[in-house]
């Protein structure tokens, strides 16, 4: 029985690679399996442990980065304490879209943003829900009108 932190991975490494592999869940186990053999400690990971985000946003940089066709954008919104206000939000995407301009299919994934507009012990106001949801609109909108007309680009938020 897959247990509910490595069905979370699953459902992450299945959207993320999903350009690459076409979907196929046996290979998302694989890539899970692949990238769990990496870490040297035994713990469980989940999709939002840093660690586990950063190693598999590498690996698909390097998977795409032989792919002239895809291009691959990371953008992680608690990097720094404004990431995830719209202002900062709105400029670090727009730089990764420009990177993204030449390519016909394209993957951004966009981490932490929920934990860039919580409270350290991850709460969330009604006034900072509320700014959450509209920074999710606002880089929705903000992909789909910045990027090219034929262009099929995957936005995926975790």
């Amino acid at each position: 029985m897959i247990r509910s932190a490595q069905l979370r991975r699953l459902h992450f490494l299945n959207a993320l690679f999903a350009p690459l592999t076409g979907h196929d869940l046996y290979l998302a186990r694989q890539l899970d399996d692949a990238i769990a053999s990496t870490f040297a400690d035994a713990r469980e990971r989940t999709p939002s442990d840093p660690d586990f985000v950063r190693a598999a946003a590498d690996l698909f940089a390097k998977l795409c980065g032989s792919r002239a066709s895809h291009g691959f954008f990371h953008f992680d919104a608690a990097a720094d304490r404004t990431g995830g206000t719209p202002l900062f939000a709105r400029a670090n995407l727009m730089s990764g879209l420009k990177q993204l301009a030449l390519c016909d299919e394209a993957t951004v994934l966009v981490t932490n943003l929920r934990a860039a507009h919580a409270t350290p012990t991850g709460r969330m106001s009604p006034k900072r829900q509320r700014d959450y949801d509209d920074t999710l609109d606002l880089l929705r909108h903000l992909t789909a009108a910045r990027t090219r007309r034929g262009a099929n680009v995957n936005l995926l938020f975790l």
